[in-house]
């Protein structure tokens, strides 16, 4: 299946949800007016958008139907598409040149942080990369098992101690089973337990720590992990891990089951953290890459449509 299938096909709760409300205000309208715009704002928010963001793409909106002297209201479908992917792009690109380069995950229990890390190491892998795994959220019951076990599904070497052992003493010990073995990827499934943010902040410190010292010069992402489904919430959520950790990108689990798509706009509006990953189904390659511009496409396009250029 194309990239823009996959898209597509991940989008279709949220096209039949918060999209679906936008065609009926561009329906309802035979020409551009205030009470149009209030009613797009309006649908924006019913879709999980945000009030803050739902009011900056109403406002671009207006510039740019200005602009363009845009009358009728059905013209303005293409520019809001354009204004989103505008709104959503950049920084999605992960950029990890250096060998090795390491990638720190976190997130709360049930967001799909395990599976996350195993479709990472899949798709890594795929690309011809050698990567091994630390299992170093060692307090919550059965996270070694279950990463041993996507560790197994993606055919990558995994990294574990005991449950209950120090999380910086895997990391360790990952990092330097990655270099010795000419790794060029290393993925740390990290503890995600919000409830205790000092405790939390206190072993991300550690884990900071150790890669600084085994690492000081390689490139490194800290990937927070958020549920799609929890539409706000997973905003809310994303601001509380700002607060103890140095996040730099999401990854967006869950996409395919929900209406809630648009939270992708606040996240990257709002929170000003880029999306890095989308979960658009259950599969090892169902974890895709963020593609601004297929996002914002796919939220008005059907996938019946066959299209020839499925690449930004």
């Amino acid at each position: 299946m194309g990239i823009f299938k996959k898209f597509g096909f991940g989008l279709k709760k949220t096209r039949e949800g918060m999209t679906q409300r936008i065609e009926d205000v561009l329906g309802a309208y035979e020409e551009i007016t205030d009470d149009f715009y209030d009613d797009l704002e309006e649908a924006l928010i019913m879709g999980d958008v945000g009030m803050q963001t739902a009011g900056d793409i109403v406002a671009e909106l207006k510039k740019r139907v200005a602009k363009n002297e845009v009358r009728n209201p059905k013209h303005a479908k293409m520019i809001i598409s354009d204004i989103i992917a505008d709104m959503i792009d950049g920084g999605e690109d992960m950029g990890l040149i250096t060998i090795p380069s390491i990638i720190l995950v976190i997130g709360v229990n049930g967001v799909g942080k395990t599976t996350t890390i195993g479709k990472l190491a899949a798709m890594y892998k795929k690309q011809g990369k050698k990567v091994i795994l630390g299992a170093a959220d060692t307090f919550r019951a059965a996270a070694i098992e279950q990463l041993e076990v996507w560790a197994d599904r993606a055919g990558v070497e995994l990294v574990k101690h005991k449950e209950g052992s120090d999380p910086a003493a895997v990391v360790y010990d990952t990092i330097s089973a990655g270099i010795s073995r000419d790794c060029d990827i290393i993925i740390c499934d990290t503890a995600g337990r919000l409830h205790n943010k000092k405790y939390l902040m206190d072993e991300l410190k550690k884990i900071y720590k150790v890669v600084e010292k085994q690492l000081p010069y390689a490139d490194r992402e800290i990937l927070l992990v958020l549920d799609a489904t929890t539409g706000q919430n997973a905003v809310s959520q994303a601001k509380e891990f700002m607060n103890v950790a140095e996040v730099t990108g999401i990854a967006l689990t869950k996409l395919d089951g929900t209406a809630r798509g648009g939270v992708v706009l606040t996240i990257k509006n709002e929170l000003k953290l880029p999306v890095k990953f989308i979960g658009v189904g259950e599969q090892i390659d169902d974890l895709q890459p963020f593609k601004p511009k297929l996002f914002a496409k796919a939220l008005f396009e059907d996938t019946g449509v066959t299209f020839a250029d499925e690449e930004d």
